[in-house]
């Protein structure tokens, strides 16, 4: 047995060991489902595939137990592919290597796909013990979720027969989630005209890292210091102060993760070279200074590097730095009828430079349209200003609280009981699925719940021990205490 398989409960810890140990990034999920498709068919389970490739799996109801309500039990099989800067690995090919610290669960040097691994090893092992007890199930096992929702976007209507959606994308143990945000992306290009290198100058590579990174709504209102941002307004002061040319320019990898490093290859004359030094350490100063609380390992580092092939134009480089700097990021504004919970938000997400371009992205998130429409447009309107082209696309809807929700209340009263306190109910500022299953199955009474994940979207990814513990006892009595149809 593996060290994570003598962890209980045992038979989810093992689904999980299996799953860590096939790759399966988002966009390359197939090995996976593959696996998983097989394992279900030798258990005697129904297999289906839709059309865009999500998992439907069925198990009928335990003896007795064939008139309860039906449950789609749900989760993703995807993960977020982050690694550290030293850490050689192939999200596509190299499987993840768990390890425990403590009372936790990490990977060693990426993200560990806790984030929504442990919600599908829960699945799976709810389909493989037949010791439980439960109405008919549906197990649901979405793709793509983390890079764009594909597999919801494309579940078709009358696929599934339950009346509850019980989803595990929750990463907090004593809390219950009965709404979520909805999001777009905006897709930002600037093109340049490549100039030769001026004379007599010299290049550096620069790079801001060692930031903590996170969910780019989970961890957005803890005011995480943002690479992009950061390294833009490093650029932008130096080029106020010096003759600097851009080469290059890129940070973060994902959209909905916030960027720890962001690295660019900039010139500058060589006599001039004493500047840029105490430039780029009076601005570290005092980055180190601002984000001192939050960020302790802020590193930004200027080297000497090989000489680029080109440059950006000047005038493009200027309205690129300027509309980085007033790019929004963060949170924009809390919600004003749920305490505590933020309302819009967006994140400056990924810097690319393709050939003679630099793309831009950012995910803007919201719990109501008026505030989502509100940063499109201030995004739209920034960078159509700076002379960018913003395409907003892959929008997707929030999931409207219900509070009179017949399994919420269900589960507030089977926390209560098993553990002695209520849960706390709760409204997320992350995407998750169930806004859009709401489209194609709108009779669905849903609720989200699942043990606590710290770092989602980071390397610094870990799982609490304990608290899937006790999201499986939450789980698997909720499923033995459904009631009956009608």
């Amino acid at each position: 047995m593996t060290a994570l398989q003598q962890l209980s409960p045992s038979l989810l810890w093992s689904f999980f060991d299996t799953i860590c140990s096939i790759p399966h990034p988002s966009k390359h999920e197939a090995a996976l489902s593959q696996w998983i498709q097989q394992w279900a068919r030798e258990k005697g389970l129904a297999v289906q595939v839709d059309k865009v490739g999500n998992l439907i799996i069925r198990k009928p109801a335990t003896a007795g137990m064939e008139n309860r309500k039906g449950v789609v039990l749900q989760a993703h099989i995807d993960m977020v592919p982050q690694a550290n800067a030293d850490t050689a690995h192939d999200f596509t090919q190299d499987p993840i290597l768990p390890r425990i610290e403590g009372e936790w669960v990490k990977a060693t040097g990426t993200t560990l796909g806790a984030d929504n691994g442990i919600g599908a090893a829960a699945c799976l092992a709810v389909l493989a013990d037949d010791t439980l007890r439960h109405g008919p199930i549906e197990v649901l096992l979405t793709i793509d979720e983390e890079a764009g929702m594909t597999g919801a976007f494309g579940l078709e209507p009358g696929l599934l027969h339950g009346e509850i959606l019980l989803n595990t994308d929750s990463e907090q143990d004593g809390e219950v989630y009965m709404g979520c945000a909805g999001g777009i992306d905006a897709n930002i290009h600037f093109d340049f005209q490549a100039e030769a290198i001026p004379a007599g100058w010299q290049s550096f590579h620069l790079q801001v890292k060692g930031l903590r990174g996170g969910h780019s709504g989970v961890n957005i209102h803890q005011e995480r210091g943002n690479a992009n941002k950061l390294l833009a307004r490093l650029l932008l002061t130096l080029n106020e102060q010096l003759p600097v040319r851009l080469s290059h320019l890129e940070g973060g990898t994902l959209r909905n993760a916030i960027p720890r490093e962001a690295q660019a290859i900039i010139l500058a004359p060589a006599e001039r070279l004493a500047e840029l030094e105490q430039a780029v350490q009076q601005h570290s100063t005092l980055l180190q200074q601002e984000l001192k609380e939050v960020e302790s390992n802020l590193q930004i580092s200027l080297q000497a590097t090989s000489m680029p092939e080109q440059v950006l134009d000047s005038a493009t480089q200027q309205r690129l730095l300027a509309a980085l700097v007033a790019c929004p990021n963060g949170v924009i504004r809390m919600s004003q009828a749920i305490d505590g919970v933020v309302e819009t938000s967006t994140n400056l997400g990924v810097i690319k430079t393709q050939g003679q371009q630099v793309f831009v992205q950012c995910l803007i998130r919201s719990l109501t349209e008026e505030g989502r429409h509100y940063v499109e447009q201030m995004t739209h309107s920034l960078f159509t200003l700076a002379g960018a082209r913003c395409e907003l696309s892959g929008g997707y809807p929030g999931w409207a609280p219900d509070p009179a929700s017949p399994i919420m209340q269900q589960l507030r009263d089977t926390h209560q009981q098993l553990f002695g306190e209520l849960p706390k109910i709760m409204v997320i500022h992350a995407g998750l699925e169930c806004g859009l299953f709401k489209a194609s199955y709108p009779h669905w009474d849903m609720v989200s719940f699942g043990p606590t994940i710290q770092g989602a979207h980071s390397p610094d990814e870990r799982v609490h021990i304990p608290a899937v513990a006790r999201f499986w006892e939450l789980l698997t009595t909720l499923l033995a205490n459904i009631p009956a149809k009608g």
